[in-house]
């Protein structure tokens, strides 16, 4: 009897702690209000090009990857009234000329939308970035970890954030020398290939660093990202370039923020996302909250390349579809005849009386999201 008593108070507790935890749905993004969200920096920089990307908050319920702001008018605009408009690229990108800004200067950001309303930055006073020492690499069990040191001699700089992108080599599971247009088999040319692709993709994640607590403003390690062990992305060669900026401790603060919001929230011990205090206003409205904190500044780069050949046993999947191959008869009066019903299938090689196909993304390696053309860096 006593057993039983017990049973069923530990299933009414066990009622009460799942019915009891709800997930966290912050009011600001369930509401449906869509907020102006600004990312980039003012570049300083000799022959600087000042890139930002406009968009909206969304809902934590949308399946939309972003919202961008289309067809905004932007502009840097300075301290002593000078302007410097930048152009939409698409997808909410908005890119200036190369510019000879002066770092003594302060710089702030002017935004008109498609709509009318109007937003503006504090100006601000641009930081010089100094050079990244090194970009490394080790390999463990895990995979390939990528890290960044540098260090202000100055011991000026103190709070540092990086971005990266990264871009790779790699090749279709079967290659072809034979191209299709318009129902035709031609021969394709060096410069028609579809073997070798490169795709690049930027960091996503907020990487921050900051020696406000040491003696010396030195970052050593700053880990970056891990390719895992095997990862397709390192089955020929990778470049990664990485790109630092110094900050204020405003900046810093606001970023943190950013960080801990993005990466720590899910569970019920993370933190709850706070209110976002950058310094962007509505001008237009002035109690409708920015997301966004305009810096200016110099930019400094390295770049790195990994190549499969210096990693060892690495064991990259030759690729994830399945290429079952076909044979179909040829034309008997014109072998380069193409006729099979399937658009999904391309010739692969010739067989004597017949064509060898396979499906189109075991062929073509622009299938999988990349391009042919070989990158100027490469």
């Amino acid at each position: 009897m006593q057993k039983g008593i017990v049973r069923y108070c530990v299933a009414i507790l066990m009622l009460l702690v799942t019915t009891c935890k709800k997930p966290y749905e912050p009011t600001v993004l369930i509401k449906g209000d869509n907020y102006l969200v600004v990312d980039g920096f003012i570049n300083t920089s000799a022959n600087g090009v000042t890139t930002l990307l406009l968009s909206r908050t969304k809902n934590l319920t949308d399946t939309v990857v972003s919202i961008p702001e289309r067809n905004a008018s932007v502009r840097i605009i300075s301290a002593s009234g000078s302007n410097y408009p930048l152009q939409e690229q698409g997808d909410g990108m908005y890119v200036s000329n190369a510019l000879q800004l002066n770092g003594n200067t302060q710089y702030g950001i002017q935004i008109t939308t498609a709509g009318g309303k109007q937003y503006a930055s504090d100006l601000v006073t641009p930081k010089q970035t100094p050079p990244i020492d090194s970009v490394s690499w080790v390999q463990d069990t895990a995979g390939v970890h990528v890290t960044v040191n540098t260090h202000d001699p100055q011991n000026n700089t103190r709070y540092y954030r990086w971005q990266y992108i990264q871009t790779w080599e790699y090749h279709a599971q079967l290659e072809t020398a034979w191209g299709l247009q318009n129902n035709v088999i031609y021969p394709r040319t060096p410069t028609d290939q579809v073997f070798i692709c490169y795709r690049t993709t930027n960091s996503t994640r907020v990487l921050l660093g900051s020696s406000a607590a040491l003696s010396q403003d030195v970052i050593s390690q700053m880990p970056l990202f891990t390719i895992p062990s095997n990862d397709s992305t390192l089955a020929q060669r990778m470049s990664i370039l990485v790109k630092q900026y110094a900050l204020t401790p405003a900046a810093h603060s606001y970023w943190q923020i950013i960080q801990k919001n993005s990466e720590q929230l899910g569970t019920l011990f993370d933190l709850q996302p706070s209110q976002l205090e950058g310094n962007l206003h509505c001008i237009s409205n002035p109690n409708e909250p920015v997301v966004g904190f305009v810096t200016a500044g110099t930019e400094t780069q390295k770049r790195i390349f990994i190549s499969v050949f210096d990693l060892y046993d690495w064991r990259s999947p030759r690729g994830s579809y399945n290429c079952l191959v076909l044979t179909i008869p040829q034309d008997p009066n014109d072998f380069s005849k193409w006729t099979y019903p399937d658009a999904t299938y391309v010739p692969w090689y010739f067989a004597t009386g017949s064509i060898i196909i396979a499906k189109k993304v075991c062929i073509d390696c622009r299938e999988s999201g990349g391009t042919t053309v070989k990158p100027a860096f490469w």
